[in-house]
């Protein structure tokens, strides 16, 4: 930080959160297990090709690798993964990528398969140690059907003998769940054109001596009712989240019955995207930890389960990953703020003490060039409100001219049910320190707001959210915050839909980029994966029935609209949005005279995970907005070819 401030536009200052600080020096954290004084957790790393490591942390708090450096521990079940592993007794259990063979590792021994090579994907795994049973939901892509068939299966955990069916018949599976006396199993199912957020169904079955199972039989779910992470308390209770009161609450399945253990008007749940999701764990009997979520900001909370009592823990952190562990008083979790990065942390739940576990990034400049992000609340269509983060630029070296205004990024989030946190990212800062305006948006459809907010987007993706992202940015000018003739719109997946929409829709927006975005809705409904390839019925409307409205809001037939210059980036390994809606879309608007540039990412899918990708992505879109909105860039940046732009 220098002492004099050097006089300059926005978007031009320079910065020490460079793009290539970001890719190399942040790893994402994730699903944490516990395993006697043993703590586990699982890290992408970009600098490694992206690659999932398991890591380890002991008692003497040494962190190790514990998953070989040839080996990524992620699964593809439903294309989004998660819970690709189990740890018991030191014994791994774990999905690689490549091979998608689920593998056992025994401690001081290498990882082994003990799945067929052939195209069977395991996820969410429950080890049954008096019958020797490992159990998995499974993603049989074999049968040569249109679809892959999703099951509970019973494996061996040796791999020594086959895997035997538990499940069938419904299309989704999820959270099978042994009772502490393995007396009895509960899972998680759905079935199309539903997502888990949409309904679920709880269901519980005796468990024979030889492993089958007996009296299955509906505990809670059904229509209009969505059910996340059952889970079994030390006695045998059974435990789950259940939307029913239009908030993601806590309930328990005791004498026959269900009843609500805590009633708030937060969310104690989440979207169930990705497998082996946990939003609380037992302390004890009596008391649960739990992460509550409202109005984008989380916090952590124990629960009084005998007097259906919620008390908040006074705690430095506004935002949670989905994963939770309790042991000896201490809550082991995933915690950011909007200061610090995410990090994996143990919290006395007695005292608040806070034990930081393992950062995932290093600072990459001192907090002075942090933007703090102000929660916004804005009016929308329909006498509604909706809601953002708004980060103003900020860096202590730079001042702007007397009179400027910043340009403003509007950052639309994927999913679309889905939601941003006010976390520190330092993604986010990139741009806020060169001098950009930065607007996150937790449009109509966004979780964490209850389930009517939630469904605001029901038959009107495309149309809500556009509204929300245009308000948003009219709310931020109107009141001298930005500059109206530099606004751009980026999002990525269905984030990057809405981006390509509101180009079409709008003149607000001067620039826009499209990360691996939707572009073709009637394209994507028969060339997507099983998981969501029904999404779109609740989104847009029912196939075929409604074609014409596929089309109609299909940014792909839209193009004679679009006047803003439009970069797309797009992994060319994408299974979820395939590589050709993005090359479809490019040469329409090379065709109509549109300024375009077009990025492909070898090796990558959705969503990009190597480190080179990383930089060049964010690099590629500060030299996309210096082109349209007229500045230079403080540090020298590889070029993107923009077709059509005018001299």
């Amino acid at each position: 930080m220098s002492a004099t401030r050097q006089l300059g536009p926005y978007g031009s200052w320079r910065s020490p959160i460079t793009a290539g600080a970001i890719a190399a020096g942040v790893v994402a954290l994730g699903q944490i297990q516990l395993d006697g004084e043993d703590v586990y957790w699982t890290e992408l790393r970009p600098e490694e090709s992206g690659r999932s490591v398991l890591v380890r942390r002991g008692p003497d708090r040494v962190i190790e690798d514990v998953t070989p450096p040839d080996l990524n521990v992620r699964t593809r079940v439903h294309e989004y993964g998660g819970g690709a592993y189990l740890v018991r007794a030191a014994t791994v259990w774990f999905t690689n990528f490549s091979d998608q063979r689920l593998y056992r590792q025994d401690r001081g021994s290498p990882p082994r398969a003990i799945s067929p090579a052939a195209d069977l994907r395991h996820a969410d795994f429950e080890l049954d140690e008096r019958r020797g049973r490992l159990y998995a939901v499974r993603e049989d892509h074999t049968t040569g059907s249109t679809w892959p068939v999703n099951s509970i299966v019973s494996l061996d955990p040796h791999g020594s003998s086959p895997a035997t069916t538990l499940l069938a018949g419904n299309d989704f599976y999820s959270n099978p769940r042994l009772s502490p006396s393995g007396s009895h199993l509960c899972w998680l199912t759905w079935n199309h054109p539903n997502m888990p957020w949409d309904c679920t169904e709880l269901w519980v079955a005796e468990m024979a001596d030889d492993g089958g199972l007996r009296a299955q039989r509906k505990v809670a779910g059904g229509a209009e009712e969505s059910i996340f992470q059952p889970a079994w308390s030390p006695a045998g209770v059974l435990y789950f989240t259940s939307d029913r009161s239009s908030w993601w609450n806590l309930y328990r399945w005791r004498n026959d019955g269900v009843e609500p253990v805590v009633e708030v008007a937060a969310e104690l749940g989440v979207t169930q995207w990705v497998f082996g999701s946990s939003t609380y764990a037992f302390a004890s009997e009596d008391r649960i930890v739990c992460q509550v979520r409202s109005k984008g900001v989380a916090g952590l909370a124990v629960v009084d389960t005998k007097a259906g009592k919620l008390e908040g823990l006074e705690l430095p952190f506004t935002a949670y990953g989905a994963t939770v562990q309790a042991r000896a008083g201490r809550a082991i979790t995933i915690a950011a703020s909007p200061a610090e990065a995410a990090a994996v942390v143990a919290v006395d739940l007695e005292t608040g003490v806070v034990e930081v576990l393992r950062r995932s990034a290093a600072q990459a400049a001192d907090g002075s060039y942090y933007s703090i992000p102000e929660a916004i609340e804005f009016p929308t269509e329909g006498n509604r409100t909706a809601h953002a983060f708004y980060y103003p630029p900020l860096n202590p070296d730079h001042s702007p001219p007397s009179g400027e205004l910043p340009p403003l990024i509007v950052y639309v989030h994927g999913g679309p049910t889905s939601a941003v946190s006010n976390a520190l990212d330092l993604s986010d800062q990139f741009w806020t320190s060169r001098g950009f305006a930065y607007l996150k948006v937790n449009y109509g459809g966004s979780t964490g707001y209850g389930r009517e907010y939630r469904r605001r987007l029901n038959g009107r993706w495309g149309v809500v959210d556009v509204e929300d992202c245009v308000n948003a940015a009219r709310y931020l000018v109107e009141r001298g915050l930005a500059d109206r003739e530099r606004v751009a719109i980026t999002g990525g997946s269905a984030g990057g839909y809405t981006v390509l929409r509101a180009l079409a829709g709008t003149r607000v927006f001067k620039a826009g980029a499209s990360h691996f975005g939707v572009t073709d809705l009637e394209l994507l409904h028969s060339d997507t994966h099983k998981f969501e390839s029904m999404y779109d019925q609740s989104l847009v409307g029912r196939w075929p029935q409604e074609r014409e409205l596929y089309r109609e809001r299909s940014p792909i037939h839209s193009v004679d609209r679009i006047t803003a210059a439009v970069l797309i980036l797009q992994g060319l390994e994408d299974r979820v949005v395939p590589a050709n809606q993005a090359e479809l879309m490019v040469e329409a608007l090379r065709r109509k005279g549109v300024p375009v540039a077009y990025l492909p990412f070898e090796g990558e899918q959705h969503g990009f995970r190597m480190a080179k990708s990383i930089k060049r992505s964010l690099e590629a879109e500060l030299y996309f907005y210096s082109r349209i909105f007229g500045f230079e860039p403080a540090d020298p940046i590889e070029p993107v070819a923009i077709e059509n732009l005018p001299a």
